[in-house]
Parts: structure tokens; C-alpha cells; sequence
């Protein structure tokens, strides 16, 4: 073999490793190289060794479909880099096509024609090269293979190694695979397992089980004045370690007394239980999906086939029922559209609640406003003007790092002040804490008479830096109405006056969606 194929081969390996290594450029849509091996390439480069030594050289059609293989893995490997730089989670490419599809969509309508053609022959240019780029490439070591019999042994022999020190990592102990780039694998698997659920026979129903019919009323809901408003409040990292553990429990026990007497002159009654939760010290969405669809999505592998399905859940019920839905998240700052699956009427992430005051930590619009926001946009037109309104908002203030925490204020529509009178003095998730139960006894003092039914749930436990090691995923869930005959129902389900519930958990997240159900319903008797 000369120096001059080798030279190529070489150079070859390096440019197809190059299209398999790379890492988002953050923030945005570009790319950067990264000095690392593709254990897919080294792979890959082991089966053409040994189909070089079976066969000989690919064909021309061949070396074109590896080619073309090539681009598919490049493509995937700038998905997989550039969705949690811009969505903030793993790719998912059931949603993220959809989406995708979308944006080109919007670019049509809003970009003049001849931009539009711009970009699609820089697309198509761009692509012609890089598949020309790779067919050279692989043609150069197939030709470099050929030629060279002990660089085929070589190869097999390199790729035996690379692969036992890949499979020889022991997380905390030794690591043996710092010069590999992270797998693509692992996500095209992912990725297949979803598509094949989703596409199979049911649409992946069945392996999400069997949840409520979703087929009861609301009649319990009804009032004289009308139905009676809900409000779904997950309450970020509100544990059960907020009850359990001692000094904690009186650390919080003036801003839960507080509370209950916002509650107790507001003329309403608040009754608590305790769930497990769908997840522990984060991942909140996989609690928030639990309870809105009655299904236990414990894994965000169940969470993403659950957003390709039909299934009902609370929101649509809700809707079915005359009610205009409204999703009020402000916890929301990237796209989302897996969060379609839900069908809210009105979806208002951070960007389109209408908050225009500083921010406050990354989470920026203080749970307080949110609140008042929601309540002047949505909540406070006399019922008899509007539809009866279902809302589901989770917090974002008590998120971790539990710092820096918002000042309490006086007008909350008018927005916290700049500078360092908008933030609290205090910091951590006792602090949080007190600052949630204290906002809350603000609002329902400010909104005494409106017919209300609050149901506040913790989303999951705090890390277990907080929770402590071996805590349960217990949350406290409360329900706050002044409706003495709902009340009476939920107390039937297991629920027990006041802030402090009795007992153990009843049930886990998606449990409570049954109970929900059943108390709303004015056909039979909640049991």
C-alpha cells in the first residue's frame, strides 16, 4: 500500500468519524468538533474489514448505500446533539418531525420566495457534498483495505480492544471510555422501539395498559351560581418530607398555619390525603402526566408513547363537559410540541402568560404572579359571562435549587420589583416552602367568595439531598373548596381535614385521577 492511500485513509476515517462526533454548539443550531472516537464507526470499520477479507471491495451501488447510511447516522447524530440544547431533553423523533415539519411550514409563509429557494439549494448542495464527502470516504478505506491485508487484521484486532475497554466502564471507578464519543445507538434503538410501538397493531394502547373510561360527570361540580372553576396545581418539590421529617414540619408550621386560616376565613375547608408519586427529586412531567391521564407513566419511555396516543385524560374530559381548558406553564421556555397531546384550549407557556417584570432566577416569573395572572386573564370575569374554566398550573418557584426565591408581595400583578428588593433574603427548600403556603394564603384571601375548587398536589419529592436516604415518594395532595357536599365526598375517598393528612399514602398519582373522577360525578356515591 502507498503512502498515498494510506494518507487518504486515514484522512477518510477521520472525516467519517467527524460526522459521527460532533457536539451541539450552545446555544443554538450550530455544531463544533469534538476529539473523540465513534464506537459506531470503530464498529463499522471492523465489518468492512471483514467483508473486504470475505469479498473484496464494495461495489459501487454498495458503497452508495453506505453512503447514504452515513448521511442517516450524521442527520441522527445532529438530532440527538441539538434537541437538548434547544428543547431541553433527549430528541424524540416522533414529535420533533412533526415539529420540524411545522417550522419549514412557518418559514414558507413568512419568508419571501426567493429566501425560501435559497435555503433549500444551500440544503440540497450541502447534502450532495456530504454524501459525496462519505462515498469517497468509504470507497478510500475499502481501496486502503484491499490493499493491505494486515490492515484488515489490524482493525478487527483494534476494535476487539476499543470494545473491551468500552464494555470494561464501571461508573465512579474507572472510567475507559473517555475517549469515546457518546453512542448513537442507544437512540436510534430508543427511538425504533418507540416507532414500533406507535405504529404497531393498537398504536402502542396496550402497552400503556388500561386506564379510567373517563366516562362520569360533574355534576358535583354544579353550583347555584353554576359550575364551580378548577384550578390543578402541581406544587414543585412539594414532599411528603415537608410532614415527615420533624424539624422541617415545625420550621414550616407558622407559614401552614397561616394558611389554614387564609383557607378557614375565605369560608372554604380543605381536606389532605397523601399519593405516591410518579417520580422522585425531578422529572415532574412523568407526575404531572400520571394524574392528568390516570396511567402510571413512571419512565419517559411511557411518557412519550402516551403523547403519540389518543387517550383521554382530564383535560379532554373536562372540555367534553363544556369547561375551556387552559394550561398555565410557566415552567415552559423551550417549544413543546408533544404538549399537543393534551388539546388545551389555551396553552401559555413563559413566553405568553404576559408577565413583564424582572426575572427572577432562571425559572423567572414568581409563582405569586403567575398565579394573579392567571386569576385577571382567566378566573376573575363574573361566571355568568363566561364558560367555567379547568387550569392546570405547576409551579416553578420551589424548583431546585430552591434559590434565589421571590419577595412576597403586596400587588402581584404589578411584578416584583428590580434589583434586590424582588428577591427574598431567604434561600433553600424551607424557605421555598414557606414561601408557597404564604403566597397561596394571599390568593385565597383575595379571592374569597369565588366559587373555586383548588386541588394542590406535590409533583414529586425533593432531591434527596433534602428528602433524605430511603424517603418515601410520597406528596401531599389538598383539596380546598367551600363546597360542604364535595367536601363530604372527598372525605369518603380517605381524605382528611385539614393541611396535615392522616395515614398512609392512599394510592399512587394515577390513582387519584379515579378518585377525581368519582368525587366530581353526581351519579353515584364516592366509596
Amino acid at each position: 500500500m502507498t503512502v498515498a492511500t494510506a494518507g487518504r485513509a486515514a484522512l477518510a476515517f477521520v472525516l467519517l468519524n467527524t460526522l459521527l462526533t460532533f457536539e451541539n454548539r450552545w446555544p443554538g443550531l450550530g455544531v463544533r468538533f469534538m476529539p473523540r472516537l465513534s464506537f459506531e464507526l470503530c464498529l463499522g470499520l471492523a465489518l468492512l474489514a471483514a467483508w473486504v477479507a470475505w469479498r473484496g471491495a464494495p461495489t459501487a451501488r454498495a458503497t452508495q448505500a453506505l453512503a447514504l447510511g452515513a448521511m442517516a447516522l450524521a442527520a441522527a447524530r445532529y438530532a440527538d446533539v441539538t434537541a437538548p440544547a434547544m428543547l431541553g431533553r433527549p430528541v424524540n423523533l416522533y414529535w420533533d418531525g412533526r415539529f420540524a415539519l411545522d417550522l419549514v411550514e412557518l418559514a414558507a409563509r413568512s419568508w419571501p420566495a426567493w429566501q425560501l429557494a435559497v435555503a433549500a439549494l444551500a440544503v440540497a448542495l450541502g447534502a450532495a457534498l456530504l454524501l459525496a464527502l462519505a462515498r469517497w470516504a468509504i470507497g478510500a478505506l475499502s481501496q486502503a483495505l484491499s490493499a493491505w491485508p494486515a490492515l484488515r487484521r489490524g482493525s478487527l484486532l483494534s476494535v476487539t480492544a476499543l470494545s473491551l475497554c468500552f464494555a470494561a466502564y464501571a461508573p465512579g471507578q474507572r472510567d475507559t471510555r473517555w475517549f469515546f464519543s457518546l453512542p448513537l445507538a442507544p437512540t436510534l434503538w430508543n427511538q425504533a422501539t418507540l416507532f414500533a410501538q406507535v405504529l404497531g397493531p393498537g398504536g402502542g394502547e396496550a402497552a400503556l395498559g388500561t386506564g379510567p373510561a373517563f366516562d362520569t360527570d360533574l355534576q358535583s361540580l354544579q353550583g347555584v351560581g353554576g359550575p364551580a372553576d378548577v384550578l390543578l396545581l402541581f406544587a414543585e418539590s412539594y414532599g411528603a418530607v415537608a410532614l415527615d421529617d420533624a424539624a422541617l414540619s415545625r420550621a414550616l408550621a407558622p407559614a401552614r398555619e397561616r394558611l389554614q386560616a387564609a383557607i378557614d376565613a375565605s369560608g372554604r375547608r380543605v381536606l389532605s390525603a397523601r399519593v405516591r408519586a410518579a417520580t422522585f427529586g425531578g422529572a415532574s412531567w412523568l407526575s404531572h402526566a400520571s394524574l392528568l391521564s390516570g396511567l402510571a407513566i413512571t419512565d419517559p419511555a411511557r411518557h412519550n408513547l402516551l403523547m403519540t396516543s389518543q387517550r383521554p385524560t382530564l383535560v379532554s374530559h373536562f372540555a367534553r363537559h363544556g369547561y375551556r381548558t387552559v394550561g398555565w406553564m410557566p415552567g415552559i421556555k423551550r417549544p413543546w410540541p408533544e404538549g399537543a397531546f393534551y388539546g388545551f384550549e389555551r396553552f401559555a407557556d413563559d413566553a405568553h402568560l404576559g408577565y413583564r417584570g424582572p426575572d427572577i432566577g432562571y425559572w423567572r416569573i414568581p409563582d405569586q404572579v403567575a398565579m394573579a395572572l392567571l386569576h385577571a386573564q382567566e378566573l376573575s370575569a363574573p361566571p355568568a359571562t363566561r364558560r367555567p374554566v379547568f387550569a392546570v398550573f405547576p409551579t416553578v418557584s420551589t424548583h431546585a435549587p430552591f434559590q434565589p426565591l421571590p419577595a412576597l408581595l403586596d400587588d402581584p400583578l404589578r411584578g416584583p420589583p428590580t434589583g434586590p428588593a424582588g428577591v427574598s433574603a431567604g434561600a433553600g427548600y424551607p424557605e421555598g416552602l414557606r414561601y408557597q403556603f404564604r403566597w397561596l394564603a394571599r390568593h385565597l384571601e383575595r379571592t374569597a367568595g369565588q366559587r373555586l375548587v383548588l386541588i394542590v398536589v406535590g409533583d414529586h419529592q425533593p432531591p434527596g439531598g433534602v428528602a433524605g436516604r430511603d424517603a418515601p415518594w410520597d406528596v401531599p395532595v389538598h383539596l380546598i373548596t367551600s363546597d360542604a357536599t364535595l367536601a363530604r365526598r372527598f372525605q369518603a375517598l380517605g381524605f382528611t381535614p385539614g393541611l396535615q393528612p392522616q395515614g398512609p399514602a392512599l394510592g399512587a398519582m394515577h390513582d387519584l385521577t379515579r378518585w377525581l373522577l368519582l368525587a366530581f360525578d353526581g351519579r353515584a356515591e364516592p366509596h
